[in-house]
């Protein structure tokens, strides 16, 4: 349930002016260039002997963990994996502080976001993968599954977390509604760097304790209506808070990439449960394949995690997932 304002219309507006660019084309710019079958994509260094390990086990791709490098070095990058017929598909840059205290760490972290969009750029990737804010610190969090959000849509701030008395949350909707704002002004300086590089600033899903409900991350990210801030979901890392179907369902075309990942939830747990390796987790694979054709997604699918399993294996069991079992 949330409070509705009079920017709900003007966000139902807005997101069916995105959904018609979104159809036309997944990404702006380079993923024009990929065919509707989706292709498969891990993880890591975008180097040679990477790079032909992933093609030999069948993948089409690597999202680069590897971004504060020279020109230069990106360059070479992008060259072995053209030579290979092998894609650069995304870059994860993953946490920054955009919230934290020191105002000079701040600006380094946004300048370090500008550094990842150009590299990106010369890589080739269409999308950089990006958290903007930590919520780690030690208050009082809601368990997943009694989370009972209202917030402002206009200014994305919380209200309520739980049926009842909220007293005991207050300095968690306190912490979270200031790295909302801080998340927004960091962002609203970093769009027109995405728009010049061409690289879409895709915000994930995570363990930050912020967004934890899919109408609330969704209106966050559609709230800056443009094309330069879309989703960059994790099917894995909020099963505890809604079925990913919920998820994509609620996201919808601001999803420009996918993270595949499995989740094996247990109430009486810590933290809700825990990851496990893809298909022996919770996730209905065939149903998140379902709702995934349902929005039109044709672009990557990532694995992250499983690592303890083979390339080989890895891809195997990705291939089962795209096959809808």
């Amino acid at each position: 349930m949330i409070h509705h304002t009079t920017r709900r219309e003007f966000l139902t507006t807005t997101a069916a002016a995105g959904m018609g660019l979104l159809c036309s084309r997944q990404l702006p710019a380079a993923a024009s260039s990929d065919s509707k079958s989706r292709k498969k994509a891990l993880i890591g260094r975008p180097d040679r002997k990477t790079l032909e390990e992933l093609k030999a086990a069948g993948f089409g791709g690597i999202e680069a963990n590897v971004w504060g490098i020279s020109s230069e070095e990106a360059a070479g990058y992008r060259k072995e994996a053209d030579a290979l017929g092998m894609r650069i598909h995304a870059v994860l840059r993953g946490w920054t502080n955009f919230n934290g205290p020191d105002k000079q760490q701040v600006a380094a972290d946004i300048a370090s976001v500008e550094k990842a969009l150009h590299t990106s750029q010369i890589y080739g990737a269409d999308a950089l993968l990006l958290v903007p804010c930590r919520l780690l610190a030690k208050v009082d969090v809601p368990r997943p599954e009694d989370f009972q959000i209202e917030f402002a849509e206009q200014t994305g701030h919380i209200s309520r977390v739980v049926t009842g008395d909220n007293t005991p949350y207050e300095g968690y909707m306190k912490a979270h509604n200031e790295a909302i704002d801080a998340s927004r002004q960091a962002l609203e300086k970093l769009i027109p760097v995405a728009e010049k590089t061409e690289v879409v600033i895709a915000l994930e899903n995570v363990w930050s304790n912020l967004w934890v409900k899919p109408k609330l991350f969704a209106n966050f990210v559609k709230s800056f209506e443009s094309q330069w801030l879309q989703t960059y979901f994790d099917i894995g890392n909020h099963v505890k808070y809604a079925p990913p179907e919920e998820w994509i369902q609620t996201l919808g075309k601001t999803i420009v990439k996918i993270h595949v990942k499995d989740f094996e939830v247990n109430r009486s747990a810590p933290n809700g449960g825990k990851f496990v390796d893809i298909r022996e987790g919770d996730v209905d694979w065939p149903s998140v394949m379902k709702e995934l054709d349902n929005i039109g997604y044709h672009g990557w699918m990532t694995i992250e995690g499983s690592g303890g399993l083979s390339m080989q294996e890895r891809s195997r069991r990705l291939d089962l997932i795209l096959a809808g079992s």
